[in-house]
């Protein structure tokens, strides 16, 4: 049910890694955020090897700590172990709603999720060209990018958020070592945040990111790692709260088959 006063507050973090012994101060952390959030949201990295009994524990700490809505996607991590379905399951067993290419209103706000994929940006973005093996790298960022399509496409009132592991746009990665940018994020994942219009994107990943960047649109992206946020932020708490105002739907535009090249090849892309 949407808050009488129309603005909900939206807690985002990511990047928990939480392990088989875990740190007090992560409970503590989400204690604070769940007390301060109308709906928390988690941008990947759940588990530090994507083991069910880090899922396991991960669970009961949240259903203890928080009693608002949480809303996760997973992250490379997660996958670590090859039981991302079974990490999954337990979560959300446990109460939290994981998205992976799906869409769910909470408060009268609409958030899509999918963990993302690599590739890197604008022009140095990897293309479909040579061996099979790349091919295949590619086709992952552009399905992941159809995901959020399509996920996008569902919501129909404002406000909108998406909710990546991965990042959407350069700006947010950088602090990083150059040479790893093209396994931080991919510019795919900008492309339906431009046609389906969201208020503010959340992802994780880049520790060592930027905190804030834009889109091309102008589209506010926010790198919400914990590890960035503690080593940015050392005097307050390891999470972000935004408050976001409930308004009017906006009906999406259909789309066309040069968007559908435009997620496959982006422009200025430079081949190598």
């Amino acid at each position: 049910m949407a808050r009488q006063n129309g603005l909900v507050r939206i807690g985002a973090l990511a990047d928990l890694h939480y392990t088989r012994t875990p740190e007090q101060s992560l409970r503590d952390l989400l204690v604070q955020a769940g007390r301060e959030s109308d709906v928390l949201v988690l941008g990947g990295d759940l588990t530090d090897h994507g083991l069910p009994e880090e899922a396991h524990g991960l669970a009961r700490e949240i259903h203890a700590a928080v009693s608002v809505p949480v809303i996760a996607v997973l992250g490379n991590h997660d996958y670590e172990s090859g039981k991302q379905d079974e990490v999954r399951n337990i979560l959300c067993e446990s109460g939290i709603r994981v998205l992976d290419g799906e869409a769910v209103e909470v408060e009268g706000v609409g958030i899509a999720g999918i963990k993302g994929f690599a590739g890197g940006f604008g022009r140095y973005a990897l293309g479909p060209w040579g061996e099979d093996i790349i091919k295949h790298f590619v086709r992952e960022a552009v399905d992941e990018a159809l995901k959020l399509e399509s996920a996008l496409a569902r919501l129909r009132h404002r406000p909108r958020i998406a909710l990546l592991h991965y990042s959407p746009i350069q700006e947010t990665v950088e602090g990083e070592p150059v040479e790893i940018y093209a396994f931080l994020g991919s510019s795919r994942l900008e492309e339906p945040l431009g046609r389906y219009p969201v208020d503010v994107v959340f992802h994780g990943h880049a520790h060592r990111g930027k905190t804030e960047g834009r889109t091309a649109a102008g589209v506010p992206v926010y790198n919400v790692s914990m590890q960035l946020l503690k080593r940015t932020y050392p005097d307050r708490p390891a999470f972000r709260i935004f408050e976001l105002t409930l308004g009017e739907g906006v009906e999406p535009r259909g789309r066309r088959k040069e968007d559908i090249d435009a997620i496959l090849e982006p422009q200025g892309r430079t081949a190598v």
